[in-house]
């Protein structure tokens, strides 16, 4: 039943009253839930695409950060929110990141800023440029900014999405990428999922030969894959040996678990659970974070322990 489940936060009725959506959220390298909120007078509702990620920014606009840790709620004013804003990350020193999925060169031939680095009182304070047709972004502890990147991306011209898979520091400097001998089985085509595990990130992706899942070490440089276990999926979150992957229903109030453990080097699936959310879930409903699945329902939050 809903009243079972694992609820970390909702959004509050007085906000929705009062006219508050909310829109990209994250959660933090410490565990701490990350939910932008934004007035529904600077948005625009699309006909055709249900929940959260149907709604879009028609200009410039303010907004607010809410933080949940430890169940305590904190709240940040946000200045200067774009309107191809896709994506919200939490870095370290209390700032955060806000990001369009998309990029293109200027006149000059200059690759232009689709990120914009915030201070931890909610202004912007640089810009830089993390990849063209950013499918999936996740932070890690020492404020790396891991992305995977989709089809346009990969076969584009922006040198690092052609990659499929890349970390980036706060200033816009690449500071990983997956090529080389014996890097990857075969080039992405695009990002399904991310999770951290300490210091490690993991990432999920598919390609014309199937999908894969890659634990990066940044600090040894090393990089292993796996064949991944299951044909969709959305959502992953390890812990050791063990790890669950999600597949969620769209548009409705359904998600499925599945839980896995690595055996002889190669992810088995051990058991299946199907969960009944409040409300439906959309694409990006879900996020790893050391050893914790996340899961957004509409306006709800749960985490799920693997």
């Amino acid at each position: 039943m809903p009243g079972e489940l694992p609820v970390v936060w909702s959004l509050p009725h007085e906000d929705a009253r009062a006219g508050w959506r909310a829109l990209w959220w994250t959660v933090g390298p410490s565990n701490e839930l990350a939910v932008m909120l934004v007035h529904e007078r600077n948005l625009h509702r699309s006909p055709y695409i249900r929940g959260w990620v149907g709604w879009r920014v028609v200009a410039p606009c303010d907004g607010v950060l809410v933080v949940i840790s430890d169940r305590v709620e904190h709240r940040t004013p946000v200045t200067g929110i774009t309107a191809s804003t896709d994506h919200l990350a939490l870095l370290s020193w209390s700032r955060f990141l806000l990001a369009a999925y998309r990029t293109c060169r200027d006149g000059t031939g200059t690759w232009e800023s689709n990120a914009v680095v915030y201070s931890p009182g909610g202004y912007p304070i640089s810009h830089i440029c993390i990849g063209d047709d950013i499918d999936y972004i996740i932070t890690d502890r020492d404020g790396g900014i891991w992305t995977s990147h989709g089809d346009e991306g990969v076969h584009g011209s922006h040198p690092a999405s052609s990659e499929g898979l890349a970390r980036w520091n706060t200033d816009g400097g690449q500071t990983w990428g997956p090529l080389g001998p014996g890097r990857l089985p075969v080039l992405p085509l695009g990002g399904i999922a991310g999770a951290t595990e300490e210091d490690v990130a993991w990432l999920g992706w598919y390609s014309h030969e199937g999908s894969f899942l890659s634990r990066v070490d940044p600090a040894a440089g090393s990089i292993t894959n796996y064949r991944h276990p299951l044909r969709n999926t959305d959502g992953i979150v390890v812990r050791g040996t063990r790890m669950i992957l999600s597949h969620q229903f769209h548009n409705r109030p359904g998600v499925e678990l599945n839980r896995a453990e690595l055996v002889d080097d190669a992810w088995v699936i051990t058991s299946q659970e199907q969960l009944r959310l409040p409300e439906p879930v959309t694409k990006r409903c879900v996020q790893g974070r050391d050893g914790v699945l996340w899961i957004r329902g509409g306006d709800t939050w749960m985490q799920f322990e693997a």
